[in-house]
C-alpha cells in the first residue's frame, strides 16, 4: 500500500509539472516544470527498482538538459511573450482528436496482446556499483568521447546565443535639456562686410 501511495503521488507531481509546462506563458517556468517532471519520472524508475535508470534520468535529463533548456532561454533572451499571443492553438481540437486516436491504436493492441497474461520474468541483477565498474574500466573511452562532445555541443551553443546583431543605424539620445532649450541664433558668415 505504501509503494502505491508513492507511486501515485510521482506520478500526479509528474503530469501536473507536464501540464504546466504546456500551458505557462513564461519560458523560464516551463523549463522549470519540466524539470519537475523528469524528476518525477526518475523517482518512478527508483521505486521501480531501477536505480541506474533513475540516476540517469535525474543526471542526463534533470541535471543537463533541463537546465540547458533553461540557460539557452536566458541567453537567447527568449523569455518575453506577447501578451496578445494564445496559449491555446486555434487546431486545439484535432490536436485533441489525434492524441485520441493515437493513444487508442497504441493501447489496444497492448490489451489484446498475449503477453500482457504472462508470468513475470525473474529480476536481473543489475546493480549501479558494476554499471559504473563497467562503464569506468572497459568503456572508458566511449564515456570520455560523449562528454567531450556534449561540452563541445554546450560551448557552441553559447557562442551561436552571444552573437551580437549587427548594429543597425543608431540615433543619437536626444536629452531633456535639448529639447527644452531654444536654438542659438546663427550667424551668416557671407554677409559680413571687411573693412581695410
Amino acid at each position: 500500500m505504501p509503494s502505491e501511495i508513492a507511486f501515485f503521488t510521482f506520478a500526479g507531481l509528474t503530469l501536473i509539472s507536464a501540464i504546466a509546462a504546456m500551458t505557462m506563458r513564461n519560458l523560464v517556468y516551463c523549463g522549470l516544470c519540466s524539470a519537475a517532471a523528469f524528476a518525477g519520472i526518475a523517482a518512478i524508475y527508483l521505486q521501480l527498482s531501477a536505480e541506474f535508470v533513475g540516476f540517469a534520468q535525474f543526471l542526463v535529463y534533470v541535471g543537463a538538459i533541463a537546465i540547458l533548456i533553461v540557460f539557452t532561454v536566458l541567453l537567447t533572451r527568449g523569455t518575453d511573450i506577447k501578451p496578445t499571443v494564445a496559449i491555446v492553438s486555434r487546431g486545439w481540437i484535432a490536436g485533441v482528436v489525434i492524441a485520441g486516436l493515437v493513444f487508442a491504436s497504441i493501447s489496444v493492441p497492448v490489451f489484446m496482446s498475449a503477453t500482457l497474461w504472462r508470468t513475470a520474468p525473474p529480476e536481473v541483477a543489475a546493480p549501479v556499483e558494476m554499471i559504473g565498474l563497467e562503464l569506468m574500466t572497459r568503456y572508458i573511452l566511449p564515456l570520455e568521447a560523449i562528454g567531450l562532445l556534449l561540452t563541445v555541443a554546450l560551448i557552441g551553443a553559447v557562442v551561436i546565443a552571444m552573437r551580437e546583431k549587427p548594429a543597425e543605424s543608431i540615433e543619437p539620445e536626444v536629452t531633456d535639456l535639448e529639447e527644452n532649450s531654444t536654438p542659438a541664433p546663427r550667424f551668416d558668415v557671407s554677409s559680413l562686410e571687411v573693412k581695410s
